[in-house]
């Protein structure tokens, strides 16, 4: 345990907001040297569009199962002086350490327990909350012909491992009309905020509670002064589904979407942006690791399914068993009251361990 909380505070201590590539790759040096402690290498560094991410692979045979995780987090430099790494009363405290560094720490020490690690990888990504723009081809790549990708993002409430996340589509509409002096001559103008007003319905109108489809008009600008008709604008479109089909009905229907205001233009930027972690992808490994857990005296696993993405999904898109969930026991993810629950690392990571060791044994049988 005092390991495990050691390495904690030195990667939660080195700030690594996503958005600041000179952090990231400061943080990437510490997850490098805690990582080469434990594993007994170095890691490949691989630097993608600026973006800092490792690699560690073991074994000259095929990777048999990946271990993915992240570095970056969504706090901003500076958070460590409002919100200090403690640890006090079994509760560990400090930025990013839920989402997920702990999750990274633990993934080390199980996979440095392990007394055969062939066919083992373990990725660690550095741009996973800004939707991996840089690391999508390698995350594919790396769990193509994987058994397993075990994911070391926080668990859901109560500890609970995701075994299904839902799907994202990012969009942007946007609206051209023509600028007009809004009070002498309005009627000059197409008015693009109008244009979007209809389209903002529209749009709304394509989500689907009875199927868990959300599709929620976001951000929204237009126009340039207030005297004047708006001659552009745009909104953006957040789209959540449970299922590929639903992720393939509303992408149709927002490419249909048509102008409603005479001489106005729309444009639909944009599409899905991670597919679906649906149950058939997690339920197999789900059921081993319950197994695992019962057979270690842990407590019964639970799984949920949740509505935020994680590189899970790539994993699970490309059509790789994935198992979601399986870092920090806690909550608070991207919020001040980020915390994880001490007294679950050591059977969590013991869990970890115990199912990469599983999954080798019978990729060996086999």
């Amino acid at each position: 345990m005092p390991g495990l909380l050691a390495d904690i505070e030195r990667l939660v201590t080195c700030e690594s907001p996503s958005s600041d590539l000179a952090a990231v790759a400061a943080s990437a040096d510490v997850v490098a040297r805690v990582g080469s402690r434990h594993l007994g290498v170095p890691p490949e560094r691989i630097v993608l569009a600026g973006r800092t991410h490792l690699r560690w692979r073991f074994g000259s045979g095929p990777a048999r199962v990946l271990v993915l995780g992240h570095h970056d987090t969504v706090w901003p430099l500076g958070s460590l002086a409002t919100h200090p790494y403690t640890v006090d009363d079994g509760v560990l405290r400090g930025p990013g350490c839920f989402d997920m560094k702990a999750g990274l720490v633990m993934a080390f020490h199980a996979v440095a327990a392990l007394t055969d690690r062939e066919g083992v990888t373990i990725l660690v990504t550095g741009d996973e909350e800004l939707g991996s723009p840089s690391s999508r081809q390698l995350i594919e790549d790396e769990a193509a012909g994987c058994d397993a990708a075990l994911v070391l993002e926080a668990s859901a409430d109560g500890g609970a491992l995701k075994t299904e996340r839902k799907g994202v589509s990012l969009y942007r509409v946007q609206a051209t009309g023509r600028a007009a002096h809004a009070g002498l001559e309005p009627e000059r103008g197409v008015n693009a905020t109008i244009e979007l007003a209809h389209q903002v319905l529209a749009v709304a109108r394509l989500g689907d509670a009875a199927r868990g489809t959300t599709v929620t008009p976001t951000l929204l600008s237009a126009g340039t002064t207030t005297n004047t008709v708006p001659a552009s604008g745009e909104f953006a479109v957040d789209v959540r589904v449970r299922d590929a089909g639903e992720q393939d009905r509303v992408d149709k229907e927002m490419r249909a979407l048509e102008s409603t205001v005479e001489g106005a233009g729309v444009e639909v930027l944009g599409g899905p942006n991670r597919p679906p972690l649906e149950a058939r992808s997690s339920r197999a490994l789900f059921e081993r690791a319950q197994g695992i857990a019962a057979r270690l005296g842990l407590a019964p696993l639970t799984s949920a399914a949740v509505g935020g993405a994680s590189d899970g999904n790539l994993t699970a898109g490309i059509g790789t068993p994935t198992l979601d969930g399986l870092g920090a026991v806690g909550g608070g993810a991207h919020a001040e009251t980020e915390h994880v629950l001490v007294g679950e690392l050591p059977g969590r990571t013991l869990l970890l361990s115990e199912l990469v060791a599983d999954l080798l044994a019978t990729a060996r049988r086999s």
